[in-house]
């Protein structure tokens, strides 16, 4: 039987792309029964039954390379974290969650910088060395100066991309400046609440011109810390994993342990204090959540 990527899914249909035809598929009871992680998921590549021209059942699903919950989607590559400088205001301690999450699920990250034109060149430069020197690409955008959009573009080819960040952010319209040809709802930032409405309602992946896929997603509907130890969110942190096999105790949380190499870096200034600030408070997020979901 034929094989195929799941490009969309939506009120119970997967729409398997294979050799530039789109099948509408519905996945059989097998799969209904097991696990929730052994639905379909788009991206996952999966071997189906075409009953017709347009229309399958799915029969098999692939292996996963990665796989997120939320958003569902499978195979991701990277993940483009779009964060604006204003309205809402560039968020250091969101963006290092959504940093930590990726991390946890093997993505690397990409991260880009929306409405760039509204805040000065130095405050940008001070993000763009912050985290290269942690080792994440930075890409200043801005739809007004149509800056930083060709940057965008060469990241996506061969690779399959997850769109996500804060709502309000211009996710969904960076995509469409990318791709003027597909038609992806925006959200406003509502002046109210400071944040935007949720606006996508599936998940889908978009072909790139030559090689690749992009996901417009509705974000990670939530940044919890499920499946985390402490141990998990210290090791999520690149900057402070890559210092950690010269702490003297081996599991070192970089908290209180004596002869800690995260530690002896922060007070040497090599550190940035706002980031490890935000992992204490990750932490205290982790001992809740953990609190709240206790078995008994």
């Amino acid at each position: 039987m034929p094989e195929g990527r799941i490009v969309k899914a939506l009120s119970g249909f997967y729409y398997v792309a294979d050799e530039g035809r789109i099948y509408s598929c519905r996945a059989r009871g097998l799969f209904k029964k097991k696990d929730a992680k052994v639905n379909p998921l788009v991206g996952d590549w999966v071997v189906y039954d075409p009953i017709n021209e347009e229309e399958g059942y799915i029969m098999e699903v692939g292996e996963r390379t990665s796989e997120l919950v939320r958003p569902p989607i499978s195979n991701v590559d990277q993940a483009v974290l779009v964060f604006s400088m204003y309205k809402p205001m560039f968020s250091p301690l969101l963006l290092d969650k959504f940093l930590v999450h990726t991390e946890r699920a093997g993505i690397d990250s990409v991260i880009v910088l929306s409405k760039a034109d509204q805040v000065s060149e130095e405050e940008i430069a001070a993000i763009v060395r912050k985290y290269e020197a942690i080792g994440y690409p930075v890409i200043p955008t801005s739809t007004v100066q149509e800056r930083g959009f060709q940057e965008v573009r060469d990241i996506l080819h061969e690779r399959i991309s997850v769109f996500a960040g804060q709502s309000g952010v211009g996710k969904s319209s960076l995509i469409n400046m990318l791709f003027p040809g597909v038609s992806l709802q925006t959200g406003d930032v509502s002046q109210k609440l400071g944040r935007g409405k949720h606006t996508t309602r599936h998940v889908e992946l978009v072909p790139v011109e030559g090689s690749g896929y992009v996901a417009d997603t509705p974000g990670f509907s939530s940044l919890e810390f499920m499946d985390f130890t402490e141990l998990d969110l210290a090791d999520c942190f690149r900057d402070f994993a890559a210092l950690s096999s010269g702490c003297k105790f081996r599991g070192c949380l970089h908290v209180s342990e004596p002869s800690c190499a995260v530690q002896e870096a922060l007070a040497e200034g090599e550190l940035d204090m706002v980031r490890y600030e935000n992992y204490k408070q990750f932490r205290e997020e982790l001992k809740e959540y953990q609190r709240r979901n206790k078995p008994w």
